[in-house]
């Protein structure tokens, strides 16, 4: 393509004009056939999360929370869980309260205790 000239020594090499062979509408209906339709979705890559506790079998009393939640069944098993961390999380309440620690130090105590319970297998 040949460069060109334009008005105040601006050099383009567009050899048409600006105006356009096509009216909106027919451009419209050009475009709209190009385009697909329907976009086709392929299966996830990625397989759903499921509900397994990553700290199973890891950690000191691991074995011992497996076995016991085979025997006693997981409903109860689980009750007894969870009645286990509301007492704990008491104890810790009341040991802020008689120390004068605040509510966010409280909340923190309760997380630090849920990352050592993790880390030893009692959430197995």
């Amino acid at each position: 393509m040949a460069a060109s000239v334009c008005g105040r020594g601006l050099v383009s090499s567009f050899q048409g004009s600006w105006e356009s062979s096509i009216t909106g509408d027919e451009y419209y209906h050009a475009l709209m056939q190009s385009v697909p339709r329907f976009v086709t979705v392929g299966k996830p890559s990625c397989s759903p999360a499921s509900m397994k506790n990553v700290n199973e079998g890891k950690g000191l009393f691991a074995p011992a929370v497996v076995i016991t939640r085979n025997i006693i069944g997981k409903k109860r098993f689980n009750q007894l869980r969870g009645k286990a961390i509301a007492l704990h999380s008491q104890v810790i309440t009341e040991f802020c309260k008689s120390i004068g620690a605040d509510a966010k130090q409280r909340q923190g105590l309760i997380r630090l205790a849920k990352k050592n319970g993790e880390r030893l297998g009692f959430l197995a």
